[in-house]
């Protein structure tokens, strides 16, 4: 089977990109307070995944290709300039060679990545080389990475990102309101951020390598969820442990879960360290065997990274040549 007809398995139809946005609903604590997580269990069956399920060949070439159109091309460093952000955009619309996707047999697909993510003071820069791509941009907020400033400047950076062209913003909770349980102050504070967001979709990064427990994590997924999160995301990747499968999974069967009780579709992005070919594979199974065929696409699934995407685009250049090539073959702008 050729490479486009694999890849073609993998779209979801268009009954899928009318998502309704998660709501929210009123503060029940009653949904979570008895979960506690058995880290054993967790880390056998996340350990299954790249184990039992492989693919090869030309059904992992389509699989990079879904990847690719998952990513958050992500640039949040302190030496970040508007030349660089707009050879990431450049990227993000043109994230693999031409002459890989006609090898490919997909050289009409027009594919994209999921979104340009960076800081504020850039937003303008992205907004402007995106324009009329489709390719979205999303802004950290919220006292980005660690959130330990108030609550009132929390709020203010959301609503200046909003207005300065962003349509999706990435907030960071207060890690102290899990580590002392304060569930409801956790939920106040998140259901303050999807205000201030309006229209724009908001994704709850809950730094899970700081948050001590699995339990936790568990909780403060729910608790976001319930607080109207659009997405819930592992890390900020400025974490000395971010995103793992054991984790992704717990985030993961409570967003199964909550659209169980709910109807509603909230998104997931594991963020921090995934920066092989090999490790989006295992995200995409957890994906796919946990959440099912819709979360298969950007609207309900991203990874953030940039570094991932120049790995996956060497995987593809082998499945095309037989060869691997060196890294700078495949820049991120």
């Amino acid at each position: 089977m050729a490479v486009t007809n694999v890849f073609s398995l993998q779209q979801p139809g268009a009954e899928d990109h009318g998502l309704e946005r998660n709501p929210g609903m009123d503060f029940r604590p009653e949904l979570f307070d008895h979960l506690r997580v058995n880290r054993s269990a967790v880390e056998r069956r996340a350990a299954s995944l790249p184990a039992r399920r492989s693919v090869k060949k030309e059904h992992q070439a389509a699989w990079l290709l879904k990847a690719v159109s998952c990513i958050d091309l992500t640039t949040l460093a302190g030496d970040d300039t508007p030349g660089k952000v707009r050879r990431l955009c450049q990227k993000a619309m043109r994230p693999v060679r031409r002459d890989l996707l006609e090898a490919l047999g997909v050289g009409d697909l027009a594919l994209k990545t999921g979104a340009v993510c960076v800081y504020h003071n850039l937003i303008g820069t992205a907004v402007r080389e995106l324009d009329g791509s489709g390719v979205p941009v999303a802004a950290v907020s919220t006292g980005f990475p660690a959130g330990q400033i108030p609550l009132a400047l929390k709020l203010a950076q959301v609503r200046e990102s909003v207005k300065a062209g962003a349509t999706e913003i990435d907030i960071v909770i207060s890690r102290g309101k899990v580590l002392t349980g304060d569930w409801r102050g956790l939920y106040e504070e998140m259901r303050a951020y999807r205000e201030a967001c309006g229209e724009a979709h908001v994704k709850a990064i809950l730094a899970t390598g700081e948050l001590a427990t699995l339990t936790n994590v568990a909780r403060a997924s729910w608790v976001c969820m319930q607080a109207g999160a659009d997405f819930i995301k592992t890390s900020t990747g400025k974490e000395s442990v971010n995103a793992t499968l054991p984790v992704s999974l717990v985030m993961v069967r409570a967003i199964r879960d909550y659209h169980r009780l709910t109807g509603y579709k909230v998104g997931y992005k594991p963020a921090g360290g995934i920066g092989k070919a090999k490790e989006a594979l295992a995200y995409l199974t957890l994906m796919r065997e946990e959440l099912g065929r819709d979360w298969l696409d950007p609207h309900l699934f991203r990874f953030g990274a940039s570094s991932l995407l120049g790995d996956i685009e060497r995987q593809l250049e082998h499945h095309v040549t037989g060869r691997y090539s060196v890294a700078w073959r495949h820049p991120m702008g």
